[in-house]
């Protein structure tokens, strides 16, 4: 196996990812204790931009909306409906490397309505870019999957998103816990 990616950023604890989407904002406080890894890459991705103008490519009613494949990039959202292009599926790109996964070590790893947890193959260790937010509670995936975020706001805007709807541009704000 590939060696894993150790990020360079070092989190801070008082982290919230901010997604402006063609439906409107989603603010997730992300959980720096319990993920320091996903949190750093994270927040690594949205400083480089790579997050921005990726289309969200996956939609299960009830289920999740993933996206933060940079493939979609150049896609329509017409096309990412249809699963992608010839040259590319729909998520299947990444970054070019894998995390560590953290959610047999993260004490808080629980899927609840608008949690952000990172997607990954049926490997371990392979999660990298492509994350998805909870559309209700989803505990079979705690033993599988890293959480490292919750919805702090904008919980409505990830209920009505849909495969080909767009992040416009991703940033990060650092706020004091109450």
């Amino acid at each position: 196996m590939a060696d894993l990616y150790t990020p360079t950023y070092v989190p801070q604890g008082d982290e919230v990812a901010v997604l402006n989407t063609s439906k409107g904002t989603i603010k997730a406080r992300l959980d720096a204790e319990g993920a320091p890894i996903h949190v750093a890459n994270f927040c690594e991705l949205i400083e480089k931009g790579y997050y921005d103008g990726v289309k969200f490519h996956r939609y299960v009613p009830g289920f999740v909306i993933q996206g933060g494949d940079p493939y979609t990039k150049d896609m329509t959202p017409q096309e990412v409906m249809r699963g992608g292009t010839p040259a590319h599926r729909a998520g299947t790109g990444g970054p070019g490397y894998c995390i560590k996964d953290e959610y047999k070590t993260n004490p808080r790893n629980r899927h609840n309505d608008g949690t952000l947890a990172m997607a990954r193959t049926s490997m371990p260790n392979t999660a990298g870019s492509q994350f998805y937010f909870c559309l209700g509670p989803q505990h079979s995936l705690d033993s599988g999957y890293t959480v490292f975020g919750e919805t702090v706001e904008g919980l409505d805007v990830i209920k009505q998103l849909r495969a080909g709807d767009e992040i416009l541009s991703a940033t990060i704000e650092h706020v004091n816990a109450e």
